[in-house]
């Protein structure tokens, strides 16, 4: 097994002498052997570091990561918990994130041939829509995290909905999807034996977990698919069905 000083260690691993200590002082990273007066480190510290900056890099603190190497000490196996979290916060949708002006947001939401909107009315807008998390600010430019939902605001307000409207829809909307996913999460937990599943030191189910939940998104998106449209079918014909048939009525010839 080969063996370092600090400052072999820290190039080795592509980090600092800072760091190393840094890791030392936060408990992630065991002390080296000393030889006299040298501390010397060897194979296990340098996966550790590199296993630490992995961690650090997906966004865990020094807190969690200790807490993640005290499972793995005690026989767990680390992959099976980083498969876990990859789950959690994989996006759970395949929509690729866009960037618009300001200018191009008036194009969308305001037709040169309507009338202009003032000042005053575009920063509320704005900052409903910030809100709403339609658009987030990114320097000169507003980053749109669902270009899907911002082009359905933007039929709507073609459509002649006002602004105002469209974003009182979508916090409703938003709102119901939330319960939706709440009923849905709440029916798996209580009756997959998940109850204890923050206690995941002493549970040996983990990719069993992981698996469940991977099975959830396109189970979860397909029930609301279908329920949707066939909730929009019988909603549309509530609302104008009687309109149509009357329409149709005043459109027949006189037989006489």
């Amino acid at each position: 097994m080969a063996t370092y000083r600090i400052d072999e260690l820290a190039r080795t691993a592509g980090t600092t002498v800072r760091n190393v200590r840094a890791f030392q002082e936060r408990g992630v990273l065991p002390p080296p052997r000393r030889h006299g007066r040298t501390g010397v480190y060897d194979d296990s510290h340098l996966a550790r570091i590199r296993l630490v900056v992995q961690l650090q890099e997906r966004g865990y603190t020094f807190a969690a990561i200790a807490e993640l190497i005290s499972a793995w000490e005690q026989g767990h196996d680390i992959g099976e918990l980083l498969g876990l979290e990859k789950v959690l916060t994989d996006p759970w949708t395949d929509e690729i994130p866009g960037h618009v002006t300001l200018a191009e947001l008036g194009d969308l939401f305001f037709p040169a041939h309507g009338p202009a909107p003032t000042p005053e009315r575009v920063a509320e807008l704005l900052r409903r829509a910030e809100e709403l998390g339609f658009v987030e600010p990114a320097g000169d430019r507003y980053r749109v995290p669902s270009p899907r939902l911002l082009n359905v605001g933007a039929e709507l307000a073609a459509a002649g909905i006002p602004l105002e409207a469209v974003f009182d829809i979508a916090a409703q909307l938003a709102e119901d999807c939330r319960t939706i996913a709440r009923r849905f999460v709440r029916l798996t937990v209580e009756h997959a034996d998940l109850d204890d599943v923050a206690g995941y030191r002493d549970r040996t189910d983990l990719p069993d977990l992981a698996r469940l939940i991977t099975r959830l998104r396109p189970l979860a998106q397909s029930a609301v698919h279908g329920l949707l449209a066939r909730g929009m079918q019988t909603e549309v014909m509530a609302a104008f069905g009687d309109r149509i048939e009357g329409l149709a009525l005043r459109e027949e010839p006189d037989a006489g």
